[in-house]
C-alpha cells in the first residue's frame, strides 16, 4: 500500500494533483473554493494548508485529525 504523505506547507494544487480525493476532504473542512477549477489552478498554486487554515479559521489540529482519519500521514518535512 502506498503511503499518503502530506506536508502542511505543500500547496493545495500540488496536494490535490497527488491525491485527488483530498479535494472533497478539504471542502468538508471549510475550504469551499477548492472545488472551483480556476481557484485551484491559480490561488491553489500558492496557498498551503497551513496558510489556508489561518485564513479560514480552521485549526491545524482539526485538519490533521481529518487527514489522519482518512489514512493520510501528516509530516513536517
Amino acid at each position: 500500500m502506498h503511503e499518503k504523505k502530506i506536508n502542511l506547507d505543500q500547496t493545495a494544487f500540488e496536494l490535490i494533483a497527488n491525491y485527488p480525493e483530498l479535494k472533497e476532504l478539504l471542502f468538508e473542512l471549510g475550504f469551499k473554493d477548492i472545488i472551483k477549477p480556476l481557484m485551484l489552478a491559480s490561488v491553489g498554486k500558492i496557498m498551503t494548508l497551513r496558510k489556508g487554515a489561518l485564513m479560514r479559521g480552521v485549526s491545524l489540529a482539526t485538519i490533521v485529525d481529518k487527514l489522519e482519519e482518512n489514512d493520510f500521514i501528516v509530516t513536517e518535512e
